[in-house]
């Protein structure tokens, strides 16, 4: 799914472009070192998250099932993304998604006023030649979800579809804080 991606190596950066601002970034450098897992989320080819989308169902999933990580290891109180930091990288130019559709999930209100987090949503860096699914080798028709450690390292590489697998692989070392 993400031959780029190995498992026990360190999260290797690409160019990318913010949705919200259409800024060029390197995605591994919008991370804080600041102790939450990320979970990378690498969309389908057609997958512009309509209602079969498996992007959207995978936000639907972390966001409102109780089975989730993100249900099962946030500690109440606790903006939704304190434990696990959820982005999505699409495949499409930056003009052909709206930041308003957007799943909660991807663009979380958060903080002590409910400001909205615009800044987890991606798409490839199609002008620079250097395009994150080509330069990863992820695959472009099923996309992929990389589970990266607080210390950058890549923990998992799952397909977007996986629910279960990822439930068990988190509880499988963090304690359940429902």
């Amino acid at each position: 799914m993400a031959k780029g991606f190995v498992i026990g190596k360190r999260f290797h950066s690409a160019p990318v472009i913010r949705l919200a601002d259409s800024r060029s970034l390197h995605l591994g450098h919008v991370a804080r070192a600041d102790g939450r897992w990320r979970l990378y989320a690498f969309a389908g080819a057609d997958d512009a998250l309509g209602t079969s989308s498996t992007m959207l169902s995978l936000c639907v999933f972390l966001s409102d099932s109780g089975d989730s990580p993100v249900s099962q290891f946030t500690p109440a109180g606790q903006d939704i993304d304190s434990v696990f930091d959820v982005r999505a990288v699409f495949q499409q130019a930056h003009h052909n998604l709206a930041l308003d559709s957007m799943p909660a999930l991807l663009v979380p209100r958060k903080g002590r006023y409910g400001l909205q987090d615009y800044e987890k949503v991606f798409c490839a860096d199609l002008n620079s030649g250097q395009d994150i699914f080509d330069l990863r080798s992820i695959s472009r028709e099923q996309g992929c979800l990389v589970i990266v450690r607080p210390d950058q390292y890549i923990a998992h590489v799952l397909p977007l579809n996986a629910h279960q697998a990822l439930t068990n692989f988190f509880a499988g070392f963090m304690v359940s804080q429902t």
